[in-house]
């Protein structure tokens, strides 16, 4: 048993039935390519090339052609990953000239196989290299959800690193920790409020994710040099003044 949801194949259109099964396993494939989980994306694979095979038995053409469709998620996954384009891209050439040569199922699955080890390989050559991408993805799911109690290991998952290469790369490229940068980013956003709205320091210190006034006071004082009051006064003053 496998816990992927079932995926009805529509007979006179079984094509559209893969492209729809693509879609709902390429986040899950994305992130075992980015973790170079082999057995896990080995797993995706092997289930959406049951569809595959379903749906392209009586056609080769079409079987091909779903596999063409298969090999350019994984090198999408890859590069997006981190892995070099052109080496990817170049090998997939060499790659498709070898499947137009290909006729026979169990041929054409250890080609895929193949086609798979080579770009995890690929991307595990690059394994000290995490494109800003994705360290942008992590920023901007910490920014979103300053409001609520999230963790160094949830905000990972969300990006599709491990947690411990996680911090090593945010303190590598941002000079801070994870909990740093979060309490950054909470008093940043305390910061907003307090200039442009006039919400109460209770109320900006919830919509902020501190647990209570008192904390949020402490933080910010810490961070800006000022608790929230004098420099709610400040912005006024300013604005008055301009």
């Amino acid at each position: 048993m496998n816990d992927f949801p079932a995926i009805p194949l529509l007979k006179h259109l079984p094509y559209d039935g893969i492209r729809e099964l693509y879609l709902l396993q390429e986040p899950a494939l994305l992130a075992a390519i980015r973790r170079g989980d082999r057995g896990e994306a080995r797993r995706i694979i092997n289930h959406v090339l049951v569809h595959i095979y379903s749906a392209g038995e009586e056609r080769s053409d079409l079987l091909k052609g779903l596999l063409l469709e298969l090999v350019v998620m994984i090198s999408r996954a890859a590069v997006e990953a981190g892995a070099v384009q052109s080496e990817v891209l170049g090998y997939n050439f060499l790659f498709l000239t070898e499947l137009a040569s290909i006729h026979d199922d169990e041929d054409l699955a250890a080609w895929l196989r193949k086609v798979l080890e080579h770009v995890i390989a690929t991307l595990e050559r690059q394994k000290n290299f995490t494109p800003p991408l994705l360290i942008g993805k992590a920023l901007d799911f910490m920014r979103l959800n300053v409001h609520r109690d999230i963790s160094r290991d949830e905000t990972a998952r969300h990006s599709g690193i491990s947690p411990s290469h996680f911090s090593r790369l945010l303190k590598e490229r941002t000079g801070r920790t994870f909990t740093e940068l979060l309490r950054q980013f909470r008093v940043d956003l305390a910061c907003d409020l307090l200039r442009d709205t006039e919400l109460s320091l209770a109320e900006i210190a919830i919509l902020c994710g501190f647990c209570d006034q008192s904390y949020f006071t402490r933080v910010f004082q810490d961070v800006k040099g000022m608790t929230p009051k004098p420099f709610r006064e400040a912005g006024l003053t300013s604005t008055i003044e301009s």
